[in-house]
């Protein structure tokens, strides 16, 4: 089977973007697969598994009583609960006016609470990859998040970065997972605010910080940070890697930066002779359910991933 076949061979949410990105599907077709989401598959799934507490799995970022329970110093964290749940419709494109999807974010925005503060949803916390995340997904679906931002511009760091221990620590040193989720959030923000130009400012700062970096390297030895980053993941959490910081800089546009380089040759020594990329870091914890087949083994979402950065990167 070919390429485009298997990747059309899917889900809704998978597939109403492999027709948008990679197919001339007219709008009407796109929008028809688009509203199926919500009807059918995993974002009918995840949209079914929402609690009367206006959560998924009885907690913001964590299951209900889960700092409470007795856990392993090792175990993972779960994927259940409403942040994850949240970003992972966003990676769907669920339609955000869809009436069951609108009524969804309503109950969260009306009693969903972080563990921290008891602070609700969308006034965010004190963790700036939550934070970040948090702005992704209330610009997505069109809740206020101002008050976020503004925290998120305090906590930048002098070298460009964030760093989410930074509260905690007191630490100086911005990290490249931290980086990203903010990253994101803040694009969201400025292309659904026009702005501002602080926003504007303090985006590009964090640029800096991981195209010095070639988005892989320590600035002060030029070594590798963590060899995992070379691994490509789905779904995305707060975690890192090449990828997805390559995404991130595809949606931005523009001429790509030549420090992306050595990132892009990456992805493409990591394409199969079948024209496919694998999934190979799937991350540890409780889940609903598996949208791809496991590690070492073909990804369709990392194929449409890495088709459409390559051909941003190729194009422009």
């Amino acid at each position: 089977m070919a390429v485009l076949d298997w990747l059309l061979d899917s889900d809704p949410a998978l597939r109403w973007q492999v027709q948008r990105d990679l197919t001339d599907a007219p709008p009407e077709i796109l929008a028809a697969e688009r509203r199926r989401i919500a009807d059918e598959g995993w974002g009918a799934r995840l949209l079914a598994l929402q609690g009367d507490d206006g959560n998924w799995d009885g907690g913001a970022c964590f299951p209900a009583g889960w700092w409470a329970a007795d856990h392993r110093e090792d175990e993972a964290q779960p994927w259940t609960p409403t942040l994850p749940t949240l970003q992972l419709l966003v990676y769907f494109g669920i339609d955000p006016a869809d009436d069951r999807v609108r009524r969804a974010v309503e109950q969260v925005r009306e009693k969903s609470r972080w563990d921290y503060d008891d602070r609700p949803f969308f006034a965010g916390e004190v963790d700036c990859c939550i934070n970040g995340r948090t702005v992704a997904i209330g610009v997505y679906f069109g809740q206020p998040v101002d008050g976020i931002v503004d925290r998120l511009l305090a906590d930048q760091l002098d070298d460009g970065g964030w760093n989410c221990y930074a509260e905690e620590t007191g630490s100086v040193r911005s990290s490249f997972p931290s980086t990203i989720n903010v990253l994101e959030g803040l694009l969201a923000y400025e292309r659904a605010n026009g702005g501002p130009a602080e926003v504007r400012e303090a985006r590009r700062r964090g640029e800096e910080y991981l195209l010095e970096r070639a988005l892989l390297r320590r600035r002060s030895t030029g070594e590798i940070v963590e060899p995992s980053w070379l691994q490509f993941s789905f779904p995305l959490r707060w975690q890192y890697d090449a990828l997805r910081a390559l995404e991130y800089f595809s949606t931005v546009g523009g001429p790509p930066d030549p420090r992306l380089a050595e990132a892009i040759h990456l992805v493409r020594s990591k394409q199969q002779p079948d024209g496919t990329w694998l999934l190979e870091h799937t991350l540890p914890g409780k889940v609903f359910f598996d949208l791809e087949d496991g590690d070492g083994r073909p990804s369709r979402w990392n194929t449409l991933r890495a088709t459409r950065v390559l051909a941003w990167h190729d194009q422009v």
